[in-house]
């Protein structure tokens, strides 16, 4: 295949660095690649909380256009972003080596564990589940991408602001005095990355489909599963967590109310070869009331 790739992207420096990456990956196979940046409604407005922007897609919407509208042959997106189902026409390309896939607290001040701190985030997510650890905390909305986000905290009062830790190492802006919140669990397939492109295109997602990490692939679809099961969009307060050690496939799954005062836990082990494991996580929270958590 002769034809240079053209890989949709977000124009963020953060979407830029992996799009850069999975060139990189391309030019391992020999496929010759040039980047076409984007932008995104979900990058355009930074006062909207993300969850008053729409339940899924927020930050997918253009790159699919882009793909379908064959101006672009691949989008890169974080995983995490895209909704569980993918628009008709458009397949999972590869998804490659998972990178972090923690939460990091940054904090603004030393005191940060205070009584009355004040974090902020945009994700219910994380906001839920820090409310639950931290009842008597205060959350304020931030918005933007990374090197916004980070500034808009120094310029701030706020005593520290959750993020990803994949995006902070990506972009080597993690501070010194970032604290990793190994008991928050993260966003279903957070710290991943996903190719998609057009389905008809078969040539194309054939060569790609050799860049997949297959623990990393077993590892995410479990997760989604999940997501998908509970009927949870990517700004809902779900976490998943799927690792494989061995032949042990090792899943957590979270349900946090909003305001942090119940907060519904899967935690289990399974050998490698068991199916549905995300199903069977989900099932068991939706009998423990999951949904009315979701919606209430």
């Amino acid at each position: 295949m002769n034809k240079v790739v053209r890989i949709g992207t977000r124009g963020s420096a953060l979407a830029l660095w992996q799009a850069r990456w999975v060139q990189n990956l391309l030019d391992t196979i020999g496929l010759k690649s040039e980047l076409v940046p984007i932008e995104s409604n979900g990058d355009l407005d930074l006062h909207k909380p993300l969850y008053e922007m729409g339940v899924q897609g927020i930050f997918t919407k253009e790159l699919d256009s882009a793909l379908l509208a064959e101006t672009v042959d691949v989008a890169v997106h974080s995983m995490k972003d895209v909704p569980t189902q993918l628009p008709n026409g458009i397949v999972a390309a590869c998804i490659p080596k998972r990178g972090p896939w923690q939460d990091v607290l940054v904090p603004n001040h030393a005191d940060w564990k205070e009584n009355n701190g004040t974090i902020a985030t945009s994700s219910l997510r994380r906001a839920a589940q820090w409310r639950h650890k931290f009842s008597t905390h205060t959350i304020a909305d931030i918005r933007g991408n990374v090197p916004t986000r980070l500034k808009k905290l120094r310029e701030s009062t706020y005593h520290g602001t959750i993020m990803a830790l994949a995006g902070l190492t990506r972009l080597e802006m993690l501070p010194k005095k970032s604290v990793v919140l190994d008991w928050m669990i993260p966003a279903p397939a957070q710290g991943a990355l996903l190719v998609t492109g057009l389905e008809k295109n078969h040539s194309l997602i054939a060569s790609l489909k050799k860049l997949t990490h297959e623990e990393t692939a077993r590892c995410v679809e479990e997760e989604r599963v999940f997501l998908r099961t509970l009927e949870g969009g990517c700004t809902a307060p779900i976490g998943a967590l799927a690792q494989i050690t061995d032949q042990t496939l090792h899943f957590k799954g979270s349900v946090t109310q909003k305001d942090g005062k119940k907060h519904l836990l899967f935690e289990k082990q399974f050998h490698i070869d068991t199916t549905n494991i995300g199903k069977v996580a989900a099932e068991y929270l939706l009998e423990q009331g999951a949904k009315e958590l979701l919606h209430g």
